[in-house]
């Protein structure tokens, strides 16, 4: 059986910002969003030990995207589950081009909505469009996923790679992105397994989409 996880960064600056943190303006997880990146580690140890029926590690491999806010949760889940973090840029958000650092209101008001609602178009000058940007990315989690087949791989990851592999892996059509978005909280998880039974038939198995129990007692922070 090959397990999927995938786990949503913690808040970041350019969230409570409302900026479009890309490459050249990500400035990293807030206070708020480590601890929930810590409280998702906890987690993900703590389930591993009440089911596993071997000693060793959670998971297999560990990879995150190369942002500052994915390098940051990839590190604080390393640590928690003694993984190595593997950098990989397949694993990179949309690209903002000139976009990058303004603030969402603004891009999505000259857009008239967001990325998604209108998937063939770029939103801004050099920017990715909706449906390039998924074609890239489950291009990427296919072949990652056929790399380490048959093991349990963990990604810290942004919501829209997550998008992507429901897309590509539920067959969804990447048109569909239209009308359809899959919704991603911060510190979230999303569990895929691929099991084949006695009859030689394999699927893909959603068992777990946009879970943030782990942070159900998290005790709001003050601003500023």
């Amino acid at each position: 059986m090959t397990v999927l996880v995938l786990t949503r960064h913690g808040e970041a600056r350019c969230n409570v910002e409302g900026r479009l943190g890309g490459p050249k303006t990500c400035t990293g997880l807030t206070d708020s969003g480590r601890r929930q990146v810590g409280l998702l580690a906890d987690r993900l140890a703590s389930e591993h030990r009440a089911s596993a029926r071997h000693p060793g590690p959670a998971f297999d491999v560990l990879y995150a995207g190369p942002r500052l806010r994915l390098q940051e949760s990839g590190r604080i889940l390393s640590t928690a589950l003694g993984l190595p973090l593997l950098s990989d840029p397949g694993l990179d958000g949309l690209d903002h081009g000139q976009a990058d650092g303004l603030l969402w209101s603004d891009i999505e008001s000259a857009f008239h909505g967001a990325p998604h609602t209108r998937p063939d178009e770029q939103y801004a000058p050099g920017s990715d469009t909706w449906l390039r940007y998924l074609a890239r990315a489950a291009g990427h989690l296919a072949a990652l996923i056929e790399r380490h087949r048959g093991q349990n791989i963990l990604i810290a990851a942004h919501g829209e790679t997550i998008q992507a592999a429901c897309h590509l892996l539920l067959e969804v059509p990447p048109q569909a992105s239209a009308h359809l978005v899959f919704a991603t909280g911060h510190a979230c998880m999303t569990r895929f397994e691929h099991r084949d039974d006695r009859f030689g038939n394999t699927s893909w198995f959603l068992t777990t989409h946009n879970d943030t129990s782990h942070l159900t007692h998290l005790a709001p922070q003050p601003s500023g």
